[in-house]
């Protein structure tokens, strides 16, 4: 394979479920290619990086292989290797979000009569200060 577009290569690494989602992240200038953002057409090269946004993360890989062919996953992970700073990041990042998910806990259960009106009881007070 001499060359692959960079929206097929997304869709082929399983970045995104399809061609026109592929297409828009990089039209939406949300990939990014060797540092800047890139067409849809751009040519992708074995040794490249791209910036991919995957849900919270912001994945760096480099290009190790082309295809313009959808496989399976483990097919579609050797197309890539993540960087070492981007796996460090999106761990950080990770357990960033998990302590603070911890710390909003919700309460199990709702508030009980009692409870509504001790709550409307203190927000009558905030309000008359």
């Amino acid at each position: 394979m001499s060359s692959v577009r960079l929206d097929k290569w997304l869709w082929a690494a399983r970045f995104f479920k399809t061609r026109g989602l592929a297409k828009k992240a990089i039209e939406g200038g949300k990939v990014h290619y060797n540092g800047a953002r890139a067409k849809t057409s751009k040519t992708v090269e074995v040794g490249a990086l791209v910036r991919v946004p995957q849900g919270w993360d912001l994945l760096e890989v480099e290009v190790v292989a082309l295809s313009d062919q959808r496989r399976g996953a483990p097919e579609a992970r050797a197309l890539y290797r993540e960087t070492e700073e981007s796996a460090v990041r999106r761990e950080r990042e990770a357990e960033a979000r998990r302590l603070t998910n911890q710390a909003m806990q919700h309460p199990l259960k709702r508030p009980d009569k009692k409870q509504r009106r001790d709550i409307q009881r203190f927000q009558r007070q905030q309000s008359d200060d």
